[in-house]
């Protein structure tokens, strides 16, 4: 009788100390692939997989040309709780501390681990941003971004080494602090919750993720967005991290944020390469003085 005590309180003490097990941060919002706060506009043939959304605004314009796998939701309950558990999660992300300051990078040409990162202003996007979970299961991105998310025509961001999950569990988000621009033929991953709006233009996807903005408006033009498609394996990127008890967002699995940046901006290796030649002229023009 005594060890089942000692094991009731060794379990009791662990509940209360452990992240309390929920589907994720998103909460409701985890069902929308669209949601917008003022206008979700189309152009085009669009191709969406889960639902969309608008509250507190009323528009949803173009949904002849989009190809829906879900429901609409326009000024509904549902659009409204979906918004207010948005706002949660990107309260939570926001407050997260960053592990590595990202300001004046562009994450083109980047290999970046698991964690959290920050830019104090605008984030840009040119060419292949790669994210590497070292083979951990509950992998998670999180870019905290002050200003402006943009992303340059054809760039694109790639999921690598994921766990024995397949991705499952793993999350990526971008906490964008106005509003996220995908320029043409983006191939883009993970979850933006963008303060103001969000804009995707011709042919550029989101897979894995959703566009997620609490103001203003999502604007497509023959786009296609996808919680699921092509990878990883059924997952929507929106697992790795939950809310504890006392409300903050923390790791699933702690001992996976470790950030690092394992390839550096290209044009720091062309900076680095100039002052090392500069160098080593200045060394020869002193010993030809000498």
């Amino acid at each position: 009788m005594r060890r089942i005590c000692l094991v009731v309180l060794a379990l009791a003490a662990f509940a209360a100390v452990a992240p309390l097990a929920t589907a994720g941060i998103l909460g409701t919002a985890e069902a929308f692939t669209v949601l917008a706060g003022s206008a979700v506009t189309n152009t085009g043939a669009t191709t969406i997989t889960g639902d969309v959304g608008v509250y507190p605004g009323s528009s949803i314009t173009g949904s002849g040309t989009i190809s829906l796998t879900g429901t609409y939701h326009m000024t509904d309950a549902v659009a409204q709780q979906a918004q207010i558990d948005v706002t949660t999660a990107y309260n939570g992300l926001a407050a997260m501390t960053p592990g590595i300051n990202l300001t004046g990078f562009n994450l083109g040409g980047l290999t970046l681990t698991p964690g959290v990162y920050k830019f104090d202003t605008s984030a840009q996007l040119t060419g292949t941003l790669t994210l590497n979970a070292q083979g951990n299961n509950d992998a998670f991105w999180v870019f905290q971004i002050g200003s402006t998310l943009t992303t340059a025509s054809a760039s694109a961001v790639t999921i690598i080494n994921v766990g024995s999950q397949g991705g499952t569990n793993d999350g990526l988000f971008w906490q964008v602090g106005s509003s996220a621009t995908l320029g043409t033929s983006t191939a883009f991953e993970g979850n933006i919750l963008a303060d103001q709006s969000i804009t995707l233009n011709t042919t550029a996807t989101i897979h894995n993720g959703r566009a997620l903005a609490r103001v203003g408006a999502v604007t497509m033009d023959t786009n296609t967005l996808s919680q699921f498609s092509p990878f990883p394996n059924n997952g929507t990127m929106s697992g790795g991290l939950v809310f504890d008890t006392n409300g903050n967002v923390v790791p699933v699995n702690p001992s996976v944020n470790n950030p690092s940046v394992v390839v550096p901006e290209p044009s720091s290796f062309l900076l680095i390469a100039s002052g090392l030649m500069g160098l080593v002229w200045s060394r020869k023009r002193f010993r030809s003085a000498v």
